[in-house]
């Protein structure tokens, strides 16, 4: 898949296709949401006992990742370059307040400083190119300058070490997907000063075996009882990483 990745979703075709078949009750993408849900309400609340943070869901989409922390942020601001996906996400009846921001250029500034603060990344670092990564993690450090501001949540939905890695081998070595590997998660994040302090994984097997009837079932079990073993988010398809910044930011961003 192409670097231009974000131009798919300029269309309202696309939009709802993604939203009612690629998230719809019981898929794949659907069940992977719903253990990430319960993780994040978890870290959420032991992160900041003692009081909510403002969420900033840079490639907001849909507002997915705004709903699944309804309740438990002060307040939330979603970012997208897709008018049609801000437009999904109010039909949604998404709670917060939608943002357009340019596909490239000068680095988006957060709509408010107020903290402590909770940025998060879903679905966004895979199918896109290093400049439109970095633009975003830039983002991420306007948002938190320094270890106290916050957290910040990213997802990696083709983890290289995985095994939707072996697909790539049925095309004669040619990869036509794309894959981030841990280093190269934690490599992004060391370039804008942060460190990863955890990492979850929320699928040990791939989408087709959610498709294949009979299978279904024993592919959430697996998923589901993976979680509770140590070292598997290392070969886990789908990785949420938590990270924290370990630099005040100098470089005026």
């Amino acid at each position: 898949m192409g670097t231009n990745y974000a131009r798919v979703f300029q269309d309202i075709g696309a939009v709802d296709k993604y939203e009612h078949r690629t998230y719809a009750p019981g898929s794949y993408a659907s069940s992977i949401n719903e253990r990430q849900r319960v993780y994040l309400r978890e870290l959420v609340r032991s992160a900041f006992p003692d009081r909510p943070p403002v969420q900033h869901d840079f490639a907001c989409g849909t507002g997915r990742a705004i709903r699944n922390l309804d309740g438990l942020v002060r307040e939330a601001h979603g970012y997208d370059t897709s008018a049609d996906m801000l437009a999904k996400a109010v039909e949604l009846h998404t709670p917060a307040r939608l943002h357009a921001v340019a596909a490239d250029g000068p680095v988006p500034r957060p709509a408010t400083a107020e903290g402590p603060a909770l940025v998060t990344m879903f679905r966004l670092l895979l199918n896109v190119d290093d400049t439109v990564r970095d633009r975003a993690l830039a983002f991420a450090a306007r948002v938190l300058p320094d270890a106290d501001a916050g957290l910040l949540v990213i997802e990696n939905h083709g983890n290289a070490r995985s095994l939707r890695h072996l697909r790539a081998h049925r095309h004669r070595g040619h990869r036509w997907f794309a894959e981030l590997s841990h280093d190269d998660v934690a490599g992004l994040l060391r370039r804008h000063a942060f460190e990863i302090v955890a990492r979850r994984g929320f699928s040990m097997l791939t989408q087709g075996w959610y498709e294949r009837r009979g299978l279904d079932r024993l592919a959430r079990g697996v998923d589901s009882a993976a979680r509770l073993v140590p070292g598997a988010d290392r070969y886990a398809v789908n990785v949420v990483y938590v990270a924290r910044r370990v630099l005040a930011d100098t470089q005026g961003l």
